[in-house]
């Protein structure tokens, strides 16, 4: 094996690694956008998962699947919260209403 084959061998195997696998989606942007973007919050606003996934891949994510991964991460802390987290707690009855004010006569 000469020295060429082995170095295209090298390079074939280092391009193989997928440096996400095992991430989780909040480490993948912990590690790929924090670095720009302070928050995931709003990043996928307006975007369907499918042309999300293929942009990340295409520009951020090492892999499909980390690229599904992190759009699914990405539109799931912009969802809003369950109706009934949303609600504010009930407030407490007030005490009878106050007789109204005596009026002068004149």
């Amino acid at each position: 094996m000469g020295l060429a084959a082995a170095a295209v061998l090298t390079a074939t195997v280092a391009a193989a690694q997928n440096l996400d696998a095992g991430k989780s989606p909040a480490k993948l942007f912990a590690d790929g956008c924090a670095t720009c973007h302070r928050s995931p919050r709003g990043l996928a606003k307006g975007h369907i998962s499918l042309t999300l996934s293929w942009f990340l891949k295409d520009h951020y994510a090492t892999s499909s699947d980390s690229a599904k991964a992190l759009a699914a991460y990405l539109q799931s802390v912009d969802e809003p919260p369950p109706r009934d987290a949303a609600k504010p707690a009930k407030k407490p009855a007030r005490s009878a209403p106050r007789p109204p004010k005596p009026t002068q006569s004149q």
